[in-house]
């Protein structure tokens, strides 16, 4: 790094390892300097899976078996009115979720073959699609653990840096390389940077985690606005396809949507710049509070210019171009599910599970589908979908009743399959405080049924709890969980948005639904909405515009 700094000093002491500010340090830093999060494989290996749960340390159960994908699952029977109230060590089972990193999306069906194996013998056969694109299992033993690491990395899968305070999974469009429409691949840059960068102990210790999204797509198909760096195709009239440069992205209780830098990056551009803002975080990054521990406050607080003049002045080197902002993606959805045809004559197919949640035996199945359609390529979805590259023209009938049959929307597939997510929630979760999958499972099945003819756009997102996992900011519909009385019920955030519609939703004040009214709340908004909307008029839209009884 360079010794002029450019970047403005902070009004107070944040932590911040570029002004060798180290002091004071909450816990997780104070772990962090201790021992850095990547060796706690060793202790895994070697103490941890043969002594058993009760040898395991408490800064590696809590903190640093997250750098190898693990997180304690919430016990059995603690309902959510309690999560605030218990200790940690009383919140957890002995048991993990374990998360299987997957960079863009990308498996092969043999990849997809070994987690279903490992789902069924070491998971109870668990297994949820995130829309971080990732797989999640949970039940994991400790004990079992090294057997599943080595299982999973004969396929060339990882666990590393799939949680923890560390650059995770890197999104990337679906149909990257396929698309039509593509403007440009990002794959290399996916493939580089995740080659490269992650496992480097250079950055494996950030002040919290760090969120990239690499897309080529028009359809802008990895959430760019909510993520810390994103990487977003766009034609310059010089220089052709590259990337738009975005940071700042996040959720959760402080939600902030991500602003663009002006810069343009080329493909073979993108590794230097993600490693710059990368290690911008890194230096610079607030560690004195966890809750301010995220790109986002920095960029707020320097703004795109200064963040700018600190990437190219300390970091790289060297000015990037000037770039156009990258057009506004085309009507419609972008989840990729359905039939499509790819660039090269053959065919891609996406598919809708119910909310993400799948299980190992299916997966196993849709790894046979996958082969026996002739194609080694599956790609899994920023929505909790997954789409099987290069299938031939006379074998998409067959993939796709296939899928169907396992209960795989494909061609069919309704507004609310399409448009409903959720977190994992309080079944396994021991941050949240009501029930999602099962909960966001029966609001769709209720829909279908309800509204057999409603064909817009309309994504419903369960949360819960605050930290939206499952983007209820960024929803038409979103839905956080609160107690509502003794019940289970979620507080409502309505007209969010990516993409045309990109913003963050407005929150009904006083408005908590309860569990059991959910789905009667989300028809009659869905009918108003329906009878009142103007001729391709999206719901965020019409929210604004709305007259405030219509929206209860």
């Amino acid at each position: 790094m360079a010794q002029t700094r450019i970047a403005p000093p902070p009004a107070r002491p944040e932590g911040q390892w570029a002004l060798d500010e180290r002091e004071p340090l909450n816990a997780n830093e104070r772990f962090k300097l201790e021992d850095d999060g990547l060796s706690v494989r060793a202790r895994i290996e070697d103490v941890y899976s043969r002594e058993g749960f009760a040898s395991i340390s408490p800064d590696d159960l809590r903190g640093r078996m997250r750098w190898w994908g693990l997180y304690t699952q919430r016990r059995p029977g603690i309902d959510g009115g309690r999560t605030a109230t218990l200790e940690p060590h009383e919140l957890d089972d002995e048991y993990f979720m374990l998360r299987v990193r997957c960079d863009g999306g990308a498996l092969t069906a043999a990849q997809l073959r070994t987690i279903a194996q490992v789902s069924i013998e070491f998971g109870r056969g668990t297994a949820d699609l995130t829309d971080r694109q990732n797989i999640q299992l949970h039940w994991v033993r400790i004990e079992d653990v090294p057997r599943i690491w080595q299982a999973l990395e004969a396929v060339g899968l990882s666990t590393q840096e799939a949680c923890g305070d560390t650059p995770r999974v890197i999104l990337g469009s679906p149909v990257a390389g396929v698309a039509a429409d593509e403007i440009i691949d990002g794959t290399p840059a996916v493939e580089h940077i995740a080659r490269t960068f992650i496992g480097d102990p250079a950055y494996s210790n950030l002040p919290r985690k760090f969120k990239t999204a690499i897309s080529g797509s028009p359809h802008q198909d990895v959430a760019h606005e909510i993520n810390d760096v994103s990487f977003i195709g766009v034609v310059h009239p010089e220089l052709g396809a590259g990337f738009d440069v975005w940071v700042g992205g996040g959720l959760s209780t402080n939600p902030r949507l991500a602003v663009r830098l002006g810069a343009f990056a080329t493909l073979e551009q993108v590794p230097d710049v993600w490693q710059g803002v990368i290690g911008i975080f890194r230096d610079y990054g607030y560690r004195r509070l966890r809750t301010r521990a995220r790109l986002k406050f920095l960029v707020a607080d320097w703004g795109p210019q200064v963040f700018r003049d600190v990437l190219e002045g300390e970091y790289l080197g060297f000015a990037l171009a000037d770039g156009p902002a990258p057009p506004p993606p085309p009507l419609g959805r972008r989840d990729h599910v359905g039939v499509h045809p790819q660039r090269d004559g053959r065919f891609y197919v996406g598919a809708a599970p119910v909310v993400g949640r799948v299980s190992g035996p299916l997966l196993a199945q849709v790894a046979d589908l996958v082969e026996a359609a002739g194609s080694d390529r599956v790609r899994l979805t920023a929505e909790q979908k997954l789409v099987v590259l290069d299938v031939a023209a006379g074998q998409v009938d067959a993939l796709a009743d296939g899928l169907e049959a396992l209960g795989l929307a494909v061609r069919d597939a309704s507004t609310f399959r399409r448009g409903t997510m959720a977190c994992t929630g309080i079944e396994y979760c021991k941050l949240a405080i009501v029930e999602t999958k099962a909960r966001a499972r029966d609001l769709v099945f209720q829909l279908e049924e309800r509204l057999p003819t409603f064909d817009a756009p309309l994504t419903v997102n369960l949360n819960g709890c605050p930290n939206s996992c499952a983007r209820i900011q960024v929803a038409d519909i979103g839905l956080k969980g609160a107690l509502a009385g003794r019940e289970d019920g979620y507080q409502v955030h309505l007209g969010g948005g990516l993409g045309l519609t990109s913003g963050l939703g407005k929150t009904l004040r006083g408005l908590r639904v309860p569990a059991h009214e959910l789905p009667d709340y989300v028809e009659r908004v869905a009918r108003r909405f329906d009878a009142q909307r103007t001729d391709g008029e999206q719901f965020a839209t019409w929210v604004q515009r709305a007259a405030e009884e219509d929206l209860r």
